[in-house]
């Protein structure tokens, strides 16, 4: 029954989001500050791009170190390949995509255009509202 609770319920709407030009430094700080392991990379017209992880910045100081360049971008550490979710999709859909890829969040789209992002946290909330409130009305 699980199948009838959609992803836009529990995704979140408000990103934090990056720009490819976003410096490397300033991410890790964003990233810190709001206490968060990650996020999409859009550009101008809010097209994903890409997404940046904990990992993809430790890969970036690590060459930025190697190469001693003083400027490292999002853009060139990025995860480019990113695996997505539309909004209308269910939730076990999403459950299936965190298990078999290893991956904790997954952006969602909703005629190609970002408008969310759910996480498994996300997923395990709606199990347990399901589990506690039964199907919706």
């Amino acid at each position: 029954m699980l199948k009838i609770v959609k992803v836009r319920e529990y995704m979140t709407g408000d990103l934090i989001c990056f720009s490819p030009e976003t410096e490397l430094a300033k991410a890790i700080e964003t990233l810190v500050r709001q206490g968060i392991s990650g996020g999409p990379v859009v550009d101008s017209n809010r097209q994903l791009v890409g997404m940046l992880s904990e990992s993809d910045c430790l890969k970036g100081i690590l060459t930025g170190s190697y190469f001693e360049e003083a400027s490292v971008s999002v853009g060139e550490v990025m995860s480019k390949v990113v695996d997505t979710i539309e909004a209308d999709a269910d939730i076990i859909k999403a459950a299936e995509q965190f298990v078999s890829k290893r991956i904790r969040r997954l952006p969602v789209l909703d005629g190609g255009r970002l408008v969310g992002q759910i996480s498994r946290r996300d997923v395990l909330r709606a199990v347990n509202t399901f589990n506690l409130h039964g199907a919706p009305k």
